[in-house]
């Protein structure tokens, strides 16, 4: 197993439309292909991309992510063992809920951005079988929502509406801190 470059983009100006805002690695915007044969190639960009999300830290990596146009990502929740999703697609979904999120292509910034509070997701696992993963306001919710619209060529930036809404991860972080201060001083 080897860990993978993450391909990333860089903000060109802090004001205006995210789209305009983004020098972007063309295959993060492109819809990624359909995977027709799973064999042993698949199976070690699997392994490494799980190496890759686990060393960056982070909780999903997509195929595109790494600089592969295919319709293959990993999840890895805190404490369980990471899983492989296989062409997916979100086939049910509900609800409205704010999450801040942040993305590792996008280092260092994070957005609150919508996304669904259930989501259904029907896909392959790595040996090939069907499986339907279904999640509810928590991480793996937005996790699989985040890792789809990467193999749709989306980013969560594509949610904001202006740049000045993107926060650098730290001060996210302190915002909340303060909020949690404030309230517990009540």
């Amino acid at each position: 197993m080897s860990i993978l470059p993450i391909r990333t983009i860089n903000a060109l100006r802090r004001k205006g439309p995210p789209s305009a805002a983004f020098t972007t690695d063309p295959v993060l915007r492109q819809k990624a292909k359909k995977v027709t044969r799973i064999d042993a190639s698949l199976q070690k960009l699997i392994d490494d991309m799980i190496e890759t999300m686990q060393a960056a830290p982070g909780v999903g990596l997509a195929a595109p992510q790494v600089g592969v146009s295919l319709r293959v990502c990993v999840i890895g929740m805190p404490g369980e063992e990471p899983f492989a999703l296989i062409n997916p697609a979100v086939v049910r979904k509900s609800g409205l809920r704010k999450v801040w999120e942040g993305c590792l292509s996008i280092p260092g910034l994070q957005a609150l951005v919508p996304r669904s509070e259930k989501v259904t997701v029907k896909a392959l696992n790595r040996e090939g079988r069907e499986v339907r993963i279904k999640a509810e306001n928590d991480l793996l919710a937005q996790a699989l929502e985040h890792e789809i619209d990467h193999l749709n060529g989306v980013l969560y930036i594509d949610y904001v509406e202006d740049m000045e809404e993107i926060v650098e991860a730290r001060q996210e972080e302190e915002e909340e801190e303060e909020r949690e201060e404030v309230g517990a001083g009540l």
